[in-house]
């Protein structure tokens, strides 16, 4: 057995948490599902055999879904941010999750069709708005604040003026 981590991220789904995992571990590189843990007896939100937990790592942070059942909903208090290298990694993020169910927010937030929150942050918009130059920083700030998905070649050229 391995040792587990010290640490873990739990989160709470609704009888899905084996299919958010295979999602997660499709769509995001050094993902993977682990053990998936089956329900010794019955409990409020399912039946002796039913899927209960999954251990599963999203981008090497490691995870457990908890087959909690319909009470406790996911909300933007957590959210996983994703670090894109350029327009096409944002876009394939983007699009994985937008077009599997999820839903389009703002300033490249989305959330997943289990309701997880995601940023996808291209690096490019975090060093534009953290630029020591204020006026050029909020130049990029307020481009993304018009975005839903993040267009790296528009908070560029607003970053530029």
């Amino acid at each position: 057995m391995m040792k587990p981590a010290k640490n873990t991220i739990c989160l709470w789904y609704d009888g899905d948490a084996e299919n958010a995992a295979r999602f997660y571990a499709k769509t995001f590189p050094d993902s993977s599902v682990g053990a998936v843990h089956r329900a010794p007896g019955d409990f409020p939100s399912g039946k002796e055999g039913d899927v209960l937990t999954v251990e599963f790592t999203v981008m090497g942070i490691p995870c457990l879904g908890l087959n909690g059942g319909p009470e406790i909903k996911h909300n933007e208090a957590f959210s996983f941010q994703v670090a894109t290298v350029d327009q096409a990694e944002t876009d394939r993020y983007w699009n994985a999750i937008v077009g599997n169910g999820g839903q389009e927010n703002v300033c490249g937030w989305c959330k997943d069709k289990w309701g997880l929150s995601w940023q996808i942050t291209p690096v490019a918009l975090t060093r534009a708005v953290n630029d020591t130059d204020t006026d050029a920083a909020k130049r990029a700030f307020d481009a993304m604040m018009q975005m839903k998905k993040i267009d790296i070649a528009a908070i560029e050229t607003a970053h530029r003026g």
